[in-house]
């Protein structure tokens, strides 16, 4: 439905006394239809942060007419908002900020701050909230722990893990991975039945060999694993044998029907010596009582135990900090060190089908060279509009292009059909937010502080005069998006 149209309908849903447009969702009270949300820090000197929503149709901040001059997220004013998961079939969203370690949660139907998220441990730098609602997962790195926050009870388990960095969750809630920076192992927790719990309280010397935390420990609710065969650990916990097959893994993504998750070892960007993808089946590592299922897989083979199986790896000489996967395809984004020391951002096609790099042919490079990011730091990926794909990165001015005299940009425009890239926008300071306004053909994005649009049918920039901010826009985010893959923290 173009947007013209859903205003029709939803005029004639509001005469007919609803208040519901597509999919049953609440129209919201700005009656905006085509919402992206920004959060910005310092919008003002006696503001922390703010959440300010504009009109995406007509790319203005105001309503038509001019009135009202504005629209905002009520009630938000977290300080350093940094980032935004966006859940609009869920009409939610989850904002972190930096400056005072809040998760607040956000209801698009009704715009407006939904309190914030209680039982953290200190600042989080990497956090994510599971689509019911019910459980928040963070990497709490200065208190070294990861923290569980059941909302639903209101418990909150602080699970030790030194070194904690990344946590990535799969799209159903309810698997979870943590990862510790310069570290070759991965992790996973598990909540524990009734008998587990008690069976577990006397210590260390009780809980199972591959755990590496359970707590509370005199009766431990959770317990934190690591994601590997425990017949392959010897007593201390380490494994012999066979060389690891993870290489500094830095997070994860999953497969379209929620059974694979892939890990992405970063590598050479990230301190260690080879970049790649790594296949783990998601079913053992469930962390809802009674629901997991089947083994974990072994490191390398020949497996100790029989039935499990080695974990599939494909090498991706690219580099591998970041990925999105469409069907049977994978987009893996990360930063290669070239000849002269300095780090390349590069893109490489996986087939998922066949689990192998796709190859390259004399019109389709792979991996195809993208914007220079910061070494295993964060990036942003997202699919749009007429098979675009696009790629948000940081510190890409002390990158390989810029040291080079080379034409550079911290945002990609790459067309998934062709897989060429179409756009290396020029500079304008860190790309911290992507948004996708799908069925418009344009996205938003945040870049240096600032609110700047882009067709997505040839990369042209629009007039981003009506949607500038004050303060420093740091991420963006479609509400209206219709599935929650219109999601660049993930």
């Amino acid at each position: 439905m173009s947007a013209s149209a859903a205003l029709v309908v939803a005029a004639a849903l509001a005469g007919c006394g609803t208040t519901q447009y597509f999919a049953g969702r609440q129209l919201p009270p700005s009656g905006l239809l085509n919402r992206v949300l920004i959060v910005i820090q310092n919008p003002s000197p006696f503001t922390k942060g703010a959440g300010e929503i504009v009109d995406a149709y007509y790319d203005i901040r105001s309503g038509y007419t001019g009135q009202p001059a504005g629209y905002s997220l009520a009630g938000f004013g977290g300080a350093l908002p940094v980032s935004i998961q966006n859940m609009p079939e869920e009409q939610l969203g989850a904002i972190y900020s930096s400056g005072d370690s809040t998760l607040a949660l956000a209801n698009y139907g009704k715009e407006a701050a939904n309190g914030t998220v209680s039982g953290l441990n200190g600042p989080s730098s990497s956090i994510f909230v599971t689509r019911n609602g019910v459980y928040v997962f963070a990497a709490n790195q200065a208190a070294h722990v990861l923290t569980i926050v059941n909302q639903q009870n209101g418990s909150s388990y602080p699970l030790g893990l030194p070194g904690i960095y990344r946590v990535s969750v799969n799209p159903g809630g309810s698997m979870a991975l943590a990862f510790v920076e310069n570290s070759n192992y991965v992790y996973y927790p598990r909540q524990l039945t009734a008998a587990q719990s008690i069976s577990y309280s006397g210590g260390s010397s009780t809980w199972p060999k591959a755990a590496v935390d359970c707590e509370p420990q005199n009766e431990p609710g959770w317990c934190l694993f690591q994601a590997q065969s425990p017949d392959q650990l010897d007593a201390t916990g380490n494994y012999y044998g066979a060389p690891l097959v993870f290489d500094r893994p830095i997070k994860a993504v999953f497969s379209a029907d929620g059974g694979t998750a892939y890990v992405l070892s970063c590598g050479p960007e990230c301190g260690g010596s080879k970049a790649s993808v790594s296949l783990m089946p998601v079913a053992p590592m469930i962390f809802t009582l009674g629901q997991q299922s089947g083994l974990l897989p072994c490191n390398t083979a020949p497996c100790t135990n029989s039935k499990a199986t080695p974990i599939t790896n494909i090498p991706v000489a690219g580099g591998a900090s970041n990925a999105l996967v469409d069907g049977s395809a994978m987009w893996v984004v990360g930063q290669r060190q070239m000849p002269d020391g300095y780090f390349g951002g590069f893109l490489t096609v996986l087939n998922l089908a066949t689990n192998t790099v796709v190859p390259s042919t004399g019109s389709s490079p792979n991996p195809v060279s993208i914007s220079d990011g910061f070494p295993g730091g964060v990036s942003r990926m997202l699919e749009a509009d007429d098979n675009t794909l696009w790629i948000a990165m940081t510190k890409c001015n002390q990158g390989e292009r810029f040291y080079n005299n080379q034409p550079y940009g911290c945002l990609t425009m790459y067309n998934t059909s062709t897989n060429k890239v179409m756009l290396l926008e020029p500079y304008t300071g860190d790309a911290t937010g992507i948004a996708a306004v799908t069925g418009l053909h344009k996205i938003y994005t945040a870049q240096g502080g600032q609110v700047y649009i882009n067709s997505t049918k040839d990369g042209s920039a629009y007039d981003n005069q009506y949607v500038t901010v004050t303060g420093t826009a740091y991420d963006v985010a479609y509400m209206d998006a219709t599935t929650d893959a219109n999601n660049t923290v993930y």
